[in-house]
């Protein structure tokens, strides 16, 4: 187990925050549950808003080959791109989110 030094001023601050938690490491959990949570409700943003502006899943589109029918437009791409990125940052932070609730039930 390793154990991290944070400079003063940021153990005070962190002690002085409205963050629940007995000790700095519950303090710490929180504060990564938490900014999990902001990052996973802005991937799912973007996800529902490109699922709606093109009407499909993003499997669908990926499948469907969309950027190509679309004669590989800058628009698309990025959007594919961003698409992806979201997917793909859902899936790790779910992962991550549910590790550090299991890490804090040990």
């Amino acid at each position: 187990m390793s154990e991290a030094i944070l400079l003063e001023s940021t153990r005070q601050l962190l002690d002085q925050s409205p963050i629940d938690g007995k000790d700095t490491d519950a303090k710490v959990r929180q504060l990564l549950r938490a900014e999990y949570l902001r990052r996973l409700g802005q991937y799912r943003r973007v996800v529902q808003s490109l699922a709606q502006k093109y009407g499909m899943s993003f499997d669908v589109f990926a499948k469907e080959h969309i950027i190509q029918q679309q004669g590989f437009s800058w628009e698309v791409e990025s959007d594919a791109m961003d698409w992806e990125t979201a997917v793909s940052g859902i899936k790790t932070l779910e992962a991550r989110l549910e590790e550090l609730g299991a890490e804090g039930r040990v």
